[in-house]
């Protein structure tokens, strides 16, 4: 926000107040704070409980300290020490633009503030001034003055309130990384609630992860939960982020999952928010597979991959009897064999999922009665052989 700088007369100019109106309108500073300071309880809700007892003291006292170091810039003070009042006015409106974010307060109401406070307080100096006798013009300039003045205190304290909330970002942004790293990590359960706690997050019940693309991140993140963690920059996650939303199960499941569609999101299963390296977990194996979207409609093919080398073993000892076959013949057969256990047995399903006549499949079946025999009678045979078929070899 730009700046207007009030203008301090030319030791050659007259002074634009005489000290008798000056002495006058100073004596009424503790009445303007006064008033200002009930106006403003009126008008702006997030002031409501602000001003009493101390605050509302240290609040008046501002008033009158910005307001008498503007009659001291527009008097007959000379010197180094001219801009002293000005300097200090504008420090402590920076100061006080700090201390607003500190107690919850939005810049809205913060300017909403000074602008009742302008209202107010030239309602009083612009009467104490017309009972002194100013003149028409002399009465312009004084206005333009004061509202300079106030503008250039408001400026000063949305500055305040801008750095303020930038640090305060920074630093929170730092404090709930530390605490997703703590997480993952399996921390003790006292460092991650002692980090929860530096870092003012609720602890929840559950927390989901979710891997987002980089450049999905902006368009994610509006629509989770109130206190999701985000950890970037994670070695296993290259371009992508990792979000740890809070009570996301149950119904609250399906709204996390509508955020995410369409976006190449992974969404790991809630877990207890001290376990949730095993969401994180499940969806890093997910999108290993190169699956997307909802862990939990993948469950099968995560549990028959979650060892890829006893599935490689187990597939090449019950599919044995197929090893002597010419390439092209034993993968119809497994084809063929999948779709019978799948189906039951029932051959025209069976023909209808592979899109051959049903004599085609009694032909194929009784080859595969003739490598297998007994075997396909087998409960725990047929279980192997489910478990070896179900997935389609990469």
């Amino acid at each position: 926000m730009s700046r207007r700088v009030v203008r301090r007369p030319r030791s050659d100019e007259a002074v634009l107040l005489p000290p008798e109106t000056v002495a006058a309108i100073r004596a009424e500073l503790p009445a303007v704070a006064d008033d200002v300071v009930d106006q403003i309880i009126q008008e702006v809700p997030a002031y409501e409980d602000a001003f009493g007892g101390p605050m509302g003291e240290t609040i008046r006292g501002a008033v009158q300290v910005a307001l008498g170091g503007f009659l001291s810039l527009i008097s007959d003070k000379r010197g180094p020490d001219a801009l002293a009042p000005r300097s200090s006015a504008v420090d402590g409106a920076y100061q006080l633009g700090r201390g607003e974010v500190r107690s919850g307060r939005t810049t809205d109401a913060l300017l909403s503030a000074y602008r009742i406070g302008a209202r107010v307080s030239w309602q009083h100096l612009s009467a104490k001034a017309v009972e002194q006798g100013l003149s028409p013009a002399t009465m312009a300039s004084f206005a333009e003055l004061v509202f300079a003045y106030i503008d250039e205190l408001s400026a000063a304290s949305v500055a305040g309130h801008g750095d303020e909330s930038a640090s305060e970002g920074r630093i929170r942004q730092r404090m709930t990384e530390r605490l997703a790293r703590h997480l993952l990590a399996g921390a003790p359960e006292a460092t991650v609630l002692a980090s929860a706690e530096r870092a003012e997050w609720s602890v929840p019940t559950t927390l989901t992860a979710v891997i987002v693309p980089e450049s999905q991140v902006g368009a994610v993140q509006p629509s989770m939960r109130r206190g999701t963690l985000q950890a970037a920059d994670l070695p296993e996650l290259d371009g992508a982020v990792l979000l740890l939303v809070p009570d996301a199960h149950d119904r609250r499941r399906t709204a996390l999952l509508r955020a995410v569609r369409g976006r190449d999101c992974l969404v790991g299963p809630a877990r207890d928010w001290l376990d949730v390296r095993a969401s994180y977990d499940r969806a890093l194996r997910a999108r290993a597979l190169g699956l997307a979207g909802d862990t939990e409609a993948h469950l099968p093919r995560l549990v028959l991959t979650a060892d890829a080398t006893a599935l490689a073993d187990l597939r090449r000892q019950v599919l044995a009897p197929l090893d002597e076959l010419r390439p092209a013949t034993a993968a119809k057969l497994r084809e063929t064999l999948r779709a019978w256990l799948l189906h039951q047995g029932r051959r025209d399903d069976v023909a209808s999922a592979l899109f051959v006549h049903p004599q085609t499949i009694r032909y194929r079946m009784t080859q595969l009665r003739e490598l297998f025999g007994d075997r396909l009678e087998d409960p725990d045979a047929v279980l192997a052989l489910t478990i070896a078929l179900a997935v389609e070899e990469g």
